[in-house]
């Protein structure tokens, strides 16, 4: 397992995750060493799914609105359409993205997350993949949607939907220790 400690990864969500795409992808990161922070637009606990059905609840660290892209080393977009479908419309979700983006930083996207990068601004030229209902969403913004469990493109880390969180687990921590190491080279 990689070493991502003193590596700081910003986890935007908010009512209508999937539990799995969350939660799953989490603990490696904290096992690893990273110190995880959940980011919504409210303080309190955040409503998971499974599918269709509400199940746990997460507390949120901070307020999107007051936590800075500087402050983050990589970022982690859980699905889940609810969630997906309500950040991608928020300007603080956009514009932090933009700025993670700008500053070459990874970004982890799985499900219906890359539908924020698509409201972003960012996918034209990218190849990722995402939950099929969403490939025509990506395409016509300009993105090169494929059908794989997942895809590594530059700094971005995509996968399909829960049954592919193993392979997404691996690129995105070998990816994050990357993007630690050349970090760290350059200072």
């Amino acid at each position: 397992m990689p070493d991502l400690s003193n590596f700081r990864v910003a986890v935007i969500a908010t009512d209508g995750f999937e539990e799995s795409e969350l939660t799953e992808p989490v603990r490696p990161l904290k096992e690893a060493g990273a110190t995880v922070e959940i980011l919504s637009a409210k303080l309190g606990q955040i409503q998971a799914f499974r599918h269709f059905d509400k199940s746990i609840t997460v507390n949120v660290d901070r307020v999107l609105t007051e936590a800075q892209p500087e402050e983050f080393d990589a970022v982690l977009l859980p699905g889940g359409a609810l969630n997906a479908d309500t950040l991608r419309m928020g300007p603080k979700v956009q514009s932090f993205l933009q700025k993670m983006q700008e500053q070459g930083k990874p970004i982890a996207a799985i499900c219906h997350a890359p539908w924020e990068l698509v409201s972003a601004g960012l996918v034209r030229g990218r190849t990722l993949t995402s939950y099929y209902t969403i490939q025509d969403d990506i395409r016509n913004a300009g993105g090169n949607w494929v059908d794989k469990e997942v895809v590594v493109d530059r700094n971005w880390v995509t996968s399909r939907q829960p049954d592919d969180i193993p392979a997404f687990n691996r690129e995105m921590l070998n990816l994050f220790s990357k993007f630690k190491l050349s970090f760290a080279g350059a200072l």
